[in-house]
């Protein structure tokens, strides 16, 4: 994945404010399951917000690093229980111009 500048970055924190979590990672943690529905979710959208359960800022750093191993996806942003992660498709959704 090519690396963002910086003024990219904050245009993709600024689309993320305003969307819904689309997956939800409960107790069980990062099953297979919820890592097929955070790629069939990067796929559609783009951009996507993803809501953790749990108190544990260190197990959701992470869980985000995790994730973004997986599934070849940019840490965009990481404030309390939320995680918005970015991977560029194909057809770009996301305009930077």
């Amino acid at each position: 994945m090519p690396e963002l500048n910086s003024k990219q970055i904050s245009h993709l924190r600024a689309l993320g404010h305003k969307l819904n979590p689309v997956v939800r990672i409960g107790g069980n943690g990062l099953t297979e399951n919820v890592l097929n529905e955070i790629e069939t979710s990067l796929n559609a959208h783009e951009l996507i917000k993803i809501k953790v359960a749990g108190d544990d800022r260190t197990a959701r750093i992470q869980l985000l690093e995790e994730i973004c191993q997986k599934t070849n996806a940019m840490a965009v942003h990481h404030i309390g229980k939320q995680l918005v992660i970015y991977r560029a498709s194909e057809k770009a959704k996301i305009s930077f111009a």
